[in-house]
């Protein structure tokens, strides 16, 4: 895959799991494709990554299940 940052081959997705809102109001997606380069050390989502966070951030109450959470604070 070519980055589209810095135009080399060699670019990679990797899943990552990204965290939006805080509070009542977090929503956390599992999963996300994240393009990573190891050339320019780059690394984003592609638009239509963006475009569907968004679709599920407006959906959240149809799509979404609730868990507990346990979160630790990396010291």
């Amino acid at each position: 895959m070519v980055c589209d940052i810095c135009g080399k081959s060699g670019a990679r997705i990797r899943r990552v799991t990204r965290s939006y809102g805080k509070g009542e109001n977090l929503l956390v997606i599992e999963n996300v494709p994240v393009v990573v380069c190891p050339n320019c050390g780059e690394s984003y989502l592609t638009a239509d990554t963006l475009y569907e966070v968004e679709r599920l951030k407006l959906h959240r109450k149809k799509v979404s299940q609730e868990r507990r959470v346990a979160v630790v604070a990396f010291a």
